[in-house]
């Protein structure tokens, strides 16, 4: 039978508040604020007034330490589950302020109503009311007296019985005499296995990731700054995305005075959106970049001070990565950073977020950026190609999916002055080969769907190339791709629907071409050899531009220029359903000549 590594106990809430305050058992704020509403805190002490079920807490022990002078010191409880079940007690019953989403401090008032024993969310109409205990938490202080309270009380509500009432609030007060369940696991438990009791055990069945265990480890070491830290990847995270939640980030008064908010402050400002980052992609670059290691269960034993080399826990092991942790964060929110990344992947055509498609490439494009800039063997110049190439290489070959972690290990590792450029060399010639572009590409490009990064890249090529739309004389694949545009269907969907073909036939990415809706519109259900034979008859035929209906295109010559830069085939004002499986497979190859011409220009 398999060693138990975990105790399940029954602590009384007034105990388990004790804990909290002395340190003993540490709350993670992790990277979310509270987020129950008053509703679900009343509901949530209306049950364990009941005596009712109310699931258990998860508490994770922290490995005992060694310190510098050889003692040891003992590790915390870190809560990863219940977070907010405890701090909607602390809040209800001690009058604490909690966090809202948008880091507005609040108070949640939990009425009471001692003749009829029920909770009530406090509003306008039960402060009016004397029969109503407004906020219980004056309950719960030790400056005040029992008698005193409820002779107040019956004094604002003639008629009420003392003892009755005195009863009611003992009843109440007896919530910090109910108890609730506690798993404590085992220091020794790797993070898979915790992950896998935290899904058993919540009803919900939300799980947990790496990056959530390594935030309450760093959420919880005061002695190290973690708790400013964590603040730190939280708020520019949830900038980047709202960057007028900086009013309310400066009120946090103890981290406005930290070193971090001087370096996110720029965040007000910002209003780019290629990179919004989470507070997972800022910890996994952060991580990365400054370790050269990508599993993030590496980062949580190292945070607890796991020597890898002696596989003891060390204090000193503990200091070296929350410092260089730090410096990996400071490194990521620094403005000339970030902006220089972000333009480096506007620079290879990628203009708006939804044509990134990979968070993990865009990731360690990112450690590829801040790693290189600490090589003295590249000028900037080199770094932009570098990190340009391999992130359009990462999204063509699927670098980061599966198991990205590792990879991002073995790619980081490679990154010194005697090894990079000899590594880049045999990636790119082992991953894009001629075979890739001439077979590999074309075949992947026979797919229906918009989100394939095949299709994206190639847009990407578009845009870097500053191509013009289809049949568009004027207005560019960027412009369209950042304003509106239309994704058209070069043989009309409802055409080829009529011929026969199905949803997979005609919904072929080959098929598809960015364009104005008003073209798009124009164009309907007709055939290419009826509406494109159309463009070509109103220019042979010199027609005044207001006759034009599909293109403003006016001459020959910039109607062939048009379709090269969409990879349009030849003789198209032609083509009919017949000619469709031909004119796919065309395609396909002109799209692959046109993104690797574009690959070996960035």
């Amino acid at each position: 039978m398999a060693t138990q590594r975990y105790t399940v106990t029954q602590q009384a809430v007034d105990t388990l508040f004790a804990e909290v305050r002395t340190g003993k058992i540490a709350i993670p704020e992790i990277q979310r604020p509270f987020v129950w509403n008053a509703a679900k805190v009343r509901d949530f002490l209306d049950s364990l007034y009941q005596g009712f079920p109310v699931g258990y807490l998860i508490a994770w022990l922290n490995p005992d330490v060694r310190l510098k002078d050889g003692t040891l010191s003992t590790g915390k409880k870190i809560l990863i589950d219940g977070q907010q079940r405890v701090t909607a007690l602390m809040a209800a019953l001690l009058g604490m302020e909690v966090v809202t989403k948008d880091y507005r401090q609040v108070r949640i008032r939990i009425a009471f109503h001692p003749i009829e024993r029920r909770f009530e969310v406090a509003n306008p109409a039960i402060l009016k009311d004397p029969i109503w205990i407004p906020d219980i938490s004056v309950l719960f202080s030790d400056n005040v007296g029992l008698i005193t309270f409820v002779n107040d009380f019956c004094a604002r509500n003639p008629g009420a019985s003392p003892d009755a009432i005195a009863g009611s609030i003992q009843e109440l007060k007896g919530i910090g005499s109910n108890h609730l369940g506690v798993i404590e696991l085992g220091h020794d438990l790797d993070i898979e296995t915790v992950t896998e009791i935290f899904i058993r055990v919540n009803s919900a069945g939300v799980p947990l990731s790496q990056a959530d265990f390594a935030m309450s480890k760093i959420a919880v070491d005061t002695a190290h700054g973690g708790h400013l830290l964590r603040k730190a990847i939280d708020y520019f995270c949830h900038l980047a995305v709202a960057p007028h939640l900086l009013t309310a980030v400066k009120q946090d008064t103890a981290f406005a005075a930290s070193e971090y908010l001087p370096m996110m402050s720029w965040m007000g400002g910002d209003n780019e959106s290629i990179y919004d980052p989470s507070y997972v992609d800022m910890l996994r670059v952060a991580f990365t970049s400054q370790f050269a290691r990508g599993p993030m269960n590496e980062l949580v034993a190292l945070l607890s001070g796991r020597n890898f080399d002696t596989r003891q826990f060390e204090e000193a092991v503990i200091e070296d990565a929350f410092a260089r942790l730090k410096h990996g964060a400071l490194r990521f929110m620094n403005e000339t950073n970030f902006k220089q990344f972000v333009l480096i992947i506007k620079s290879a055509g990628f203009v708006d977020p939804k044509m990134i498609g990979s968070q993990n490439a865009l990731n360690f494009a990112y450690v590829l950026f801040l790693a290189l800039k600490d090589q003295a063997f590249l000028n900037p110049v080199a770094i932009q190609e570098h990190v340009r190439r391999w992130f359009v290489m990462s999204l063509l070959t699927g670098r980061y999916s599966g198991s990205f972690e590792t990879q991002f290990s073995i790619d980081v590792r490679q990154v010194t002055p005697n090894g990079f450029l000899g590594y880049v060399d045999i990636v790119m010639r082992g991953q894009l080969s001629d075979a890739f572009w001439d077979v590999t590409l074309p075949e992947r490009l026979q797919t229906s769907a918009t989100a394939s990064p095949f299709f994206r890249v190639f847009l990407a090529s578009q845009v870097k190339m500053n191509d013009r739309g289809f049949l568009s004389k004027d207005i560019t694949v960027s412009d369209l791709i950042q304003v509106k545009s239309d994704v058209h269907h070069l043989f009309p969907r409802a055409y080829l629907k009529k011929a026969g073909f199905g949803q997979s036939d005609y919904n072929q990415i080959a098929n598809y071409a960015v364009t104005q809706s008003e073209i798009n519109i124009a164009i309907g259900d007709r055939a290419p050899n009826d509406y494109v034979a159309r463009v070509v008859d109103q220019i042979a035929s010199g027609a005044p531009l207001e006759d034009y209906r599909y293109s403003a295109i006016a001459d020959t010559a910039g109607l062939s220029e048009n379709f090269r830069m969409n990879c349009i085939p030849d003789a198209m004002e032609r083509k009919t359903a017949a000619d469709y499986p031909r004119f796919l497979a065309e395609r396909r190859t002109l799209m692959s000549r046109k993104m690797r011409a574009y690959f070996e220009a960035l």
